[in-house]
């Protein structure tokens, strides 16, 4: 079982995860931002960026859910 949190940038998804993982006594999974090749060039010009952005978000996603699917515990993560 996992939880997903949904929001845009700065509307507590990353406080939200935190409380509801210690509530619950689950693991909390919270979005890679050291390895994101595209997020400095974002904040930079985001109307050039985003789109690069986004794709990598749906890839890193895909495969986060792949990892989940195949662990027996629960999750709750943020989806950007």
């Amino acid at each position: 079982m996992h939880i997903a949190i949904v929001g845009n940038i700065g509307a507590g998804k990353t406080t939200l995860t935190g409380l509801l993982a210690k509530h619950y006594n689950w693991e909390a999974l919270y979005e890679a931002v050291d390895n994101n090749p595209y997020l400095e060039d974002f904040y930079s010009d985001m109307k050039r960026w985003s789109f690069n952005l986004q794709i990598y978000f749906l890839n890193s996603r895909f495969q986060q859910i792949v990892d989940i699917q195949n662990f027996n515990r629960k999750f709750i993560y943020i989806i950007p």
